[in-house]
């Protein structure tokens, strides 16, 4: 009779267990089904290699006043939903103020979203004398950026100048393929005549990593198409600059660098003023660093976790809800106006479009650049249109 029980047991206990795992496991398929996939983020990094030699000043000049033409391109940039984050470093090279020891190479801002650094750190460039090596400023991006692994992330350089690319110690070649093997495609840019770019190795150094090769007129000047809705944009750039809420202890120093780099662009005139308030309306202008607002859309964003002497003067005085509500109204704020500025700009695109019919002999570094990286990005499946 206890044997009996105890098989009758045995058998119950083996039912039961059966029943529960079939039950955890359908549950655990339902999940799996049902539970939506994290998307991953992404990037596209891109290096800007400038020759700051002597004879390059209007190259400078284009990479000021185009600066957020291009940044406006590249926040159109999407893989299904996913939106990827954008980072941009800078080099300067063949200027003689530059250390010979270190190739006459300096490396000005490493890869960062910081858009309002690049801008400052473009705009305090000056030219002077020059040994050009491209070799070496290519070989030194390669060691001392923090290029992403992921093979689905776009890393390019664009290196521009005017010398023989096979200049230098650092033979370009055995550079340009360690570019490959990282998984980095350079593209290079000859300021002057197209087949001279050919003869001087230009080319050459863009093909053996798989990416491209452009001539542009240097000294040519860039030329915005003003338009009806440019006014209304301006102000609502001042607007959007009322949303920021400095913190820390680069909170103001960051603020006036915004503004500084307003005042930048308005040296090119209000058209560009306005490339660069549609630039600050897009999602790839973040500043996390020093603005509550960006800062705040982490996850891991605690207003507790301040200090009150980082936050400004206005919010000292409020309560924890206080404070969070101050926040979440410029927030909204910001998104108002934001979808504004890109609700004018897409009839101003209209516009400017219908005044330059036929005009696509723009051989300058804007051009350049965004025709290349529409191709290069499709190979990651980044689509910019």
């Amino acid at each position: 009779m206890k044997t009996m029980n105890y098989k009758r047991l045995k058998v119950i206990w083996s039912v039961l267990f059966l029943t529960l795992l079939t039950n955890c496991t359908d549950q655990a398929k339902s999940q799996r089904v049902s539970d939506p996939i994290p998307q991953q983020a992404r990037k596209i990094q891109i290096a800007l290699l400038l020759d700051t030699s002597n004879s390059m000043d209007g190259l400078i000049d284009q990479a000021k006043s185009q600066l957020w033409s291009i940044v406006n391109e590249l926040a159109k940039a999407t893989c299904g939903n996913i939106k990827p984050e954008l980072q941009i470093a800078l080099y300067e090279y063949g200027n003689d103020n530059l250390p010979s020891s270190e190739g006459y190479i300096r490396l000005v801002t490493p890869l960062t979203s910081d858009l309002d650094q690049i801008s400052d750190d473009l705009f305090e460039l000056r030219t002077n004398g020059g040994n050009e090596f491209c070799g070496e400023v290519i070989q030194a991006s390669l060691k001392q950026l923090h290029w992403s692994k992921s093979e689905k992330d776009l890393q390019l350089i664009y290196i521009a100048g005017n010398e023989p690319f096979t200049q230098g110690r650092a033979n370009y070649q055995a550079v340009c393929m360690d570019a490959k093997e990282k998984g980095v495609i350079v593209n290079t840019i000859f300021c002057g005549n197209f087949t001279e770019g050919i003869n001087t190795s230009w080319k050459h150094g863009a093909d053996l990593t798989g990416g491209c090769y452009a001539s542009i007129e240097q000294n040519r000047k860039t030329v915005y198409i003003e338009s009806p809705y440019d006014q209304r944009i301006v102000e609502l750039n001042i607007q959007l600059n009322n949303t920021y809420i400095p913190y820390g202890t680069m909170g103001y120093e960051k603020k006036a660098m915004q503004e500084r780099q307003d005042a930048n662009a308005q040296q090119y005139g209000s058209a560009n003023t306005v490339k660069r308030a549609v630039s600050k309306s897009s999602h790839v202008y973040k500043n996390t660093s020093w603005d509550l607002v960006d800062a705040s859309e982490a996850e891991d964003f605690s207003i507790e976790e301040l200090k009150e002497s980082e936050l400004p003067e206005e919010m000292q005085r409020m309560d924890k809800d206080g404070r969070i509500k101050y926040i979440e109204q410029k927030a909204i704020e910001r998104d108002k106006i934001s979808r504004e500025i890109q609700e004018l700009n897409a009839k101003r695109a209209e516009y400017v479009a219908e005044q330059t019919i036929g005009d696509d002999d723009n051989e300058m570094l804007d051009k350049a650049i965004l025709t290349s990286l529409r191709d290069q990005a499709k190979t990651r499946n980044f689509v910019i249109d």
